[in-house]
């Protein structure tokens, strides 16, 4: 599907939410959505920030609303308590849009001592999107997107190691997220077919895109070979407003379809289309093995 910014309509009356709203790819959809009319509500782990860009959008006039909420992806128990909030204010939801995310730093843990990347990227989405089911159920033909990565195509899941207790890389755990992002979007999209849903969920990834993912890495790592190679790779990167189009056209496009991950046409830059889900999310035992330890680990945590 090429993506033909004129197709997607005025967004007015329709309620979307978007995790790490306050920088990067969540910044361009959120100003991209405000532009359309929407209401915004934009989860930001550090409100203060979330404050700064909300004063930066406000400036642009847009005919859309913003709401702030505060989003802590690290504590299973906030995204609780930040869901329950959620829904006590608003009474339904048009998309979730799951962007936020941590990439690559040293062995950390979660506030429920869970490895902080699979904590952050795939349990705290999969857990905010549960919650918040039941306000997506509300509004009839809503939609579910979930952001991850080209790396999702270099990924494994290490079920004997899931946490990285045994043995930590911080790239492989890395790609290990994004694959289970992949696996959670279709997993749960099948779940939302077979009960006859008119919820779809719905997959994207930026390619290569300048965020402050990047910067934080290097940052969290003190690593001059990191620096210096995303220095040597910057004329390949698109900006993230490019990089946010993927996720935009499957928020907004009509005519997408449960199931489809949006990319660029090629693969790391270019405007979005179709692109392949990773092979190894494609088998439903997998993807239903991960959903139940995922499960299990979240109710566990919030317990």
């Amino acid at each position: 599907m090429k993506l033909e910014l004129n197709k997607i309509t005025s967004q007015d009356e329709k309620i979307f939410l978007i995790t790490g709203a306050n920088s990067g790819l969540g910044y361009e959809t959120s100003k991209f959505l405000l532009k359309k009319g929407a209401t915004v509500i934009m989860c930001c782990r550090d409100l203060i920030k979330g404050e700064r860009a909300k004063q930066k959008l406000s400036m642009f006039n847009y005919k859309g609303n913003m709401q702030l909420v505060e989003l802590d992806l690290s504590d299973l128990n906030n995204v609780k308590s930040a869901s329950n909030k959620i829904r006590n204010q608003f009474n339904h939801i048009d998309v979730l849009i799951n962007n936020a995310g941590i990439m690559a730093p040293p062995f950390t843990l979660s506030k429920q001592g869970l490895e902080i990347q699979f904590a952050v990227n795939h349990l705290a989405h999969m857990s905010l999107t549960l919650e918040l089911l039941p306000l997506l159920k509300k509004a009839g033909n809503s939609r579910v997107v979930t952001v991850t990565s080209g790396v999702q195509y270099l990924g494994d899941i290490c079920w004997d190691d899931l946490q990285g207790k045994i043995k930590y890389d911080r790239w492989s755990s890395y790609a290990q997220s994004k694959l289970a992002n992949v696996m959670f979007g279709l997993e749960l999209n099948f779940k939302l077919e077979t009960s006859n849903s008119k919820v779809i969920s719905l997959l994207a990834h930026p390619g290569l895109a300048r965020t402050n993912l990047q910067p934080k890495s290097v940052e969290a790592n003190q690593s001059w070979q990191e620096k210096t190679a995303y220095k040597l790779m910057d004329p390949i990167f698109q900006s993230a407003k490019m990089g946010a189009l993927p996720q935009i056209t499957a928020a907004t496009m009509p005519g997408v379809i449960g199931g489809q991950q949006y990319g660029p046409r090629f693969n790391f830059r270019g405007t979005p289309k179709v692109c392949r889900n990773a092979p190894k999310a494609l088998n439903h035992l997998s993807r239903k093995r991960l959903w139940d330890i995922s499960k299990e680990l979240i109710n566990n945590a919030q317990a």
